[in-house]
């Protein structure tokens, strides 16, 4: 009765694949790429050293606000959420505006 872990993983990447749209894709390579940008950045610190700190912490506070953002985006664009009534030009253009108010506060925090 039990499946393997790989049999649930290859029905998971399946139902992806054919239910899932561009858009939402899309914007899932970016939080793959946001996540892993995280995790560099944070090895990095480990490995090498945390001298310029404000440097380090401005990088991570992007990478996790962008990520948290782009979260949020998902949760809009996704069809299926019936919940919200945005549309989807009005959720990327307060993306974009958080974004721009994110980065300018760690632009300043970078010192």
């Amino acid at each position: 009765m039990s499946e393997s872990p790989l049999a649930i993983f290859k029905k998971l990447f399946v139902a992806y694949k054919n239910t899932t749209t561009q858009s939402l894709k899309i914007i899932d390579c970016f939080l793959l790429f946001q996540f892993l940008t995280g995790i560099f950045q944070f090895a990095y610190v480990f490995l090498v050293g945390k001298f310029p700190f404000n440097s380090f912490l401005a990088g991570f506070i992007s990478t996790v606000g962008s990520f948290v953002l782009t979260i949020n985006l998902r949760t809009l664009v996704d069809p299926e959420n019936k919940e919200t009534k945005v549309s989807t030009k009005r959720a990327f253009v307060d993306f974009l505006i958080c974004n721009v108010i994110l980065h300018l506060a760690v632009f300043n925090y970078i010192g």
